[in-house]
């Protein structure tokens, strides 16, 4: 259970992270905010903050996000639906509920797959010096994250 509970935070962080694409979308190449993950993590920040792209890279990100959006899956109503009576059944059934967070997580992971794609993709479209601006960015972040986590743990103990 721990396994599945950690897949599905992971997944959840890094869409947190694939979000950096709706960043150089235009409206068009974005699904409505009730279907797409990316825009509900929009808030977070983004993967490209700080890197100035060039107006041809910003077109080439685009069409790379067109294209992925058309291979990516929906939200999967049934299976929220089907979670949900089984938290709201009057019978907790675990294996059922472990089995469903299962199939959830696989459908996470694919989306995770299929989104590292195309952030490779929009990686590589970029010069030396933007990909050394950006490691730099990412270093920061991964800096911040984890004083907040020391952070939270100092503040646990106490």
């Amino acid at each position: 259970m721990l396994k599945v509970a950690m897949v599905v935070i992971a997944s959840v962080l890094a869409m947190g992270y694939s979000s950096a694409f709706a960043a150089n979308t235009t409206p068009e190449t974005v699904q409505s905010p009730a279907l797409d993950p990316l825009r509900e993590m929009q808030a977070q920040q983004h993967m490209f903050d700080g890197v100035t792209l060039t107006e041809q890279q910003r077109q080439q990100m685009r069409d790379l996000m067109r294209r992925a959006r058309h291979h990516l899956p929906g939200v999967n109503v049934a299976e929220i639906e089907a979670m949900h009576k089984l938290v709201t059944a009057d019978e907790f059934n675990e294996a059922a509920v472990y089995a469903q967070a299962e199939k959830m997580a696989q459908e996470q992971v694919k989306l995770q797959v299929e989104m590292a794609r195309v952030r490779n993709q929009m990686y590589n479209l970029l010069t030396p010096e933007q990909k050394n601006v950006l490691d730099h960015k990412h270093q920061q972040r991964m800096q911040q994250m984890e004083q907040q986590t020391s952070a939270q743990k100092f503040s646990i103990t106490e």
